[in-house]
């Protein structure tokens, strides 16, 4: 490790990859045209071109979902029509960040979100009838709407928050860090889970470590949010302090969790990712760096 060089407005620029762009607008009745940007989507994964948007003549879509604008262009969701085109590939979204630039990576999981919201909701959840786009008195809200009973549903969003534990001053500092059975090999992250219904977030925090580790945390700290479109959560990041308890690993949810020296972490996510700029701002201020 060495002195720290991140200040804290770089890190938060990594993680806003997953924001859609500060000049993006909310415009639902924009248009197809041929300098649309559409993101396009087979079975869930994205279409791209080597390693762009594809041109909107190569690609042939069952529906279109009005998004916005952005520099100018309009921005439109849909599902591809029939099989992927030859030269083209489908993408996992979260594997597209640093293959699109950022701008388009956070625009890419909006879209997501968007079209996945009107895969699983077509019908009604009170009557069956299937569900229509918007409001028919002439609303642009991005929503569905039941023509039968009037039931109105909107994007799902999932708050979950996102634990970063510590123990120890200074150069001591320990963090606790864990791996589950569906992270990266080696791979070790913050501890996190969604909130419960009626649930404060303080609360969760602690009903999660407990559950996934065996140990209690006091001095819980918000942080920060980050959209996290994989895909529908809202990710609240907090720090904690260690209280009391010995790690025991929650079978099912955690593989591994052990206490690591903040100068000798493991492997640790991304730096797109909250987990990454939850420990990236803790070493900061201890004036260490993970680089």
């Amino acid at each position: 490790m060495s002195l720290a060089t991140n200040t804290g407005a770089n890190i938060a620029a990594k993680t806003s990859a997953t924001e859609r762009p500060g000049d993006f607008l909310d415009d639902l009745s924009v248009q197809d045209n041929p300098n649309a940007l559409k993101f396009v989507f087979s079975d869930g994964k994205l279409v791209l071109s080597h390693h762009e948007l594809p041109a909107s003549s190569e690609l042939d879509t069952e529906s279109l979902i009005p998004l916005g604008t952005y520099q100018g262009k309009s921005v439109l969701a849909g599902v591809l029509k029939g099989k992927i085109p030859d030269g083209l590939t489908a993408w996992n979204v979260r594997a597209t960040y640093g293959v699109l630039p950022d701008d388009l990576f956070g625009l890419a999981g909006l879209a997501h979100q968007v079209t996945e919201f009107h895969r699983t909701h077509r019908y009604c959840g009170a009557c069956a009838t299937e569900l229509q786009s918007g409001d028919p008195q002439g609303g642009l809200g991005r929503y569905r709407r039941c023509p039968h009973c009037g039931l109105s549903v909107y994007p799902r969003v999932a708050p979950a928050v996102i634990v970063l534990i510590s123990r120890g001053e200074g150069p001591d500092t320990e963090f606790l860090l864990a791996r589950g059975p569906r992270q990266a090999p080696g791979v070790y992250t913050t501890l996190a889970g969604f909130v419960e219904p009626s649930e404060t977030l303080e609360n969760a925090v602690q009903r999660e470590i407990l559950e996934e580790v065996g140990v209690h945390v006091g001095n819980i700290r918000y942080q920060f949010s980050q959209p996290w479109p994989f895909p529908h959560s809202l990710m609240l990041a907090f720090t904690a302090r260690y209280d009391s308890g010995e790690i025991t690993p929650q079978p099912g949810e955690i593989e591994d969790a052990q206490w690591f020296p903040a100068l000798q972490l493991p492997s640790i996510p991304p730096p797109f990712t909250s987990s990454r700029r939850l420990i990236d701002e803790a070493l900061s201020t201890l004036s260490l760096t993970t680089r």
